[in-house]
């Protein structure tokens, strides 16, 4: 069992008494010029295994949401060792601070903890407990939602293939089947949403912030290099060069399916008539593959992968009581990532292992680090490592290159993958203007009815193209189905300015290469070590929201989708 290995650390059984002393020693000690470094590894040594504990814990709890005593034992992680090691990580960064010493190399941490200081309020840590239990709820809920379909029970995830089938008449079945059935945990979802909110406003006036939670979660998300109002420019980027492209871009599907109109249930279908594609047949198909790709992209990162499947550091299929989604969770002990997905037999999930790769290879690159503060890194560029890595792999998806598919599949891959990254830009904007709408009128977001109304205008702004008529009541739900929005709010611009920053790596490769490999590579292994800006620079990219920065790389995506569409 993955819970197993996963439980088989020393870390797990560990409990607050066994880290207690070590804080306390590290309080405690006198600290100067002399005895700074070895201070700091000391301190990183302890971080790193706190941390540790409670990501192998979390990966158990998501494994098999039914694990009742994974569940148990996190929720008792939570409630000790989390709330009173972030107690003590605070009274740390404080003795630092305090002392006036500035570690070389170590301006970026400094920077953080005085933001960090400024923040720390101990009446918040356990709200923040609160809105991990809360966390774990959402995906109870998530995770319990199966259908019967074709005289089998599936998870939701599980339908997506029928969503790939020529037959419009079973798309449309599926698709409908899983919205209502999303739709009958509505009211449960809003009930949620609203002890989200509770809480989230409970730490904003906490931290003298009053109700205004989005100036908080700026301040804890440590975004110095840019403000909303920079988002609110990036969304208009978005609805002026993007929204064009992708609306052509659904008239063309239209049209090619001989359809009146499109549906939300045609949107994955092959508008050509062509059968989904097939990657693999089976999970093991999928993990040999993914690393002869890694490999061919360059052979140390290859290696890294290798080394994950020895270790036995993935989880990669989809099955009943396993929560969805994917992630690159770190296990910052050991230096070691664990990729976490759903896998069905879908191109989608040959994207998601490549993307969590290229997390996980950031983990590995990063190791450079000598200190865990300094593996720290902004998700705005966590999430650059990991599209970039997409992008970088698309020239060997191809059976010649060791990859998944024939030379036209492989075309025909990129082309759908290009085609989803313009799509996704207005998807992120209304996630994520939804989210600052939420945070600028919480009174009224509260009302699962007002958070339905906003999501459907945010929706015909930015995503024309496609008929919900007569299914508005499932568009609404929109924002139920987004668990960023839910678990890890205000959480999601970074994926689209990342997605920027990772065409930009994806353009200088197709230029040189090896350049832009080395800079990618470069730019990992600083970690969290330099500002955002910076840490863009060394990837060759731009760290930007204009409109400018925008047409120049949706029009290099432009001439790629005309070349492999032919």
């Amino acid at each position: 069992m993955i819970a197993d290995r996963i439980a088989d650390s020393p870390l797990i059984s560990r409990s607050w008494a066994d880290f207690e002393p070590r804080y306390i020693a590290l309080a405690e000690q006198a600290l100067d010029q002399r005895n700074l470094d070895e201070w700091l590894e000391k301190w990183s040594d302890l971080l790193s295994e706190v941390r540790e504990q409670g990501s192998r814990l979390y990966v158990m709890t998501s494994v098999d949401t039914n694990d009742e005593d994974a569940k148990g034992r996190f929720t008792e992680y939570l409630d000790t060792t989390q709330q009173q090691s972030a107690a003590w990580e605070q009274k740390l960064k404080q003795k630092l601070l305090d002392s006036g010493l500035e570690p070389v190399g170590f301006e970026v941490p400094l920077r953080n903890m005085r933001a960090e200081a400024a923040l720390f309020r101990e009446a918040n840590l356990p709200l923040h407990a609160e809105e991990s239990k809360l966390g774990m709820e959402f995906d109870e809920i998530m995770g319990a939602q199966t259908v019967k379909w074709d005289g089998e029970e599936k998870t939701l995830t599980g339908l997506k293939p029928i969503y790939q089938e020529a037959d419009r008449a079973r798309r449309e079945a599926a698709w409908r089947l899983a919205s209502n059935r999303q739709l009958a945990d509505r009211e449960k979802v809003n009930a949620l949403w609203k002890r989200f909110l509770d809480v989230r406003l409970k730490m904003a006036e906490n931290a003298d912030f009053g109700r205004d939670y989005r100036a908080f979660r700026w301040a804890e998300f440590q975004r110095f290099d840019y403000t909303p109002e920079d988002c609110f420019s990036f969304h208009q980027a978005i609805e002026e060069v993007v929204v064009p492209v992708c609306t052509r871009l659904y008239e063309e599907r239209r049209k090619a399916l001989g359809y009146d109109s499109l549906r939300p249930w045609d949107l994955d279908v092959d508008p050509h008539g062509r059968p989904p594609l097939k990657p693999f047949a089976n999970v093991q198909e999928l993990d040999e593959r993914a690393a002869r790709v890694f490999e061919r992209v360059d052979p140390v990162l290859g290696q890294y992968y290798q080394d994950m499947r020895r270790l036995g550091l993935l989880d990669l299929d989809n099955r009943k009581g396993k929560a969805p989604g994917g992630y690159c969770e770190t296990f910052s002990k050991i230096r070691t990532p664990f990729i976490f997905m759903n896998a069905v037999g879908i191109h989608d999930d040959v994207l998601t292992l490549l993307h969590e790769g290229g997390h996980a290879f950031h983990v590995y690159e990063s190791r450079l680090q000598r200190l865990e503060h300094l593996t720290n890194v902004n998700t705005e560029f966590a999430e650059v490592a990991s599209m970039s890595m997409e992008h970088l792999s698309a020239p060997y998806l191809s059976e010649s290159e060791g990859g998944f598919y024939s030379a036209a599949d492989a075309n025909r891959a990129i082309a759908d993958h290009l085609t989803r990254c313009l799509t996704f830009w207005p998807y992120m904007a209304v996630v994520d203007a939804f989210q600052h709408w939420v945070y600028a009128n919480p009174d009224i977001a509260h009302v699962g009815e007002a958070c339905d109304h906003e999501w459907s205008l945010l929706w015909d702004r930015f995503m024309p193209g496609v008929d919900w008529t007569g299914l508005e009541e499932d568009k609404a739900n929109g924002w139920h189905r987004k668990l960023h929005i839910h678990v890890v709010p205000l959480y999601y611009v970074e994926y689209g300015l990342a997605q920027l920053g990772a065409l930009q790596v994806w353009r200088n490769a197709q230029k040189d290469r090896r350049s832009a490999i080395a800079q990618y590579r470069h730019a990992l292994a600083l970690g969290g070590s330099r500002p955002l800006p910076e840490l863009f620079a060394a990837a060759g990219a731009r760290f930007a929201f204009d409109v400018a920065t925008m047409k120049d790389v949706v029009g290099a995506m432009e001439t790629e989708l005309a070349r492999v569409t032919g």
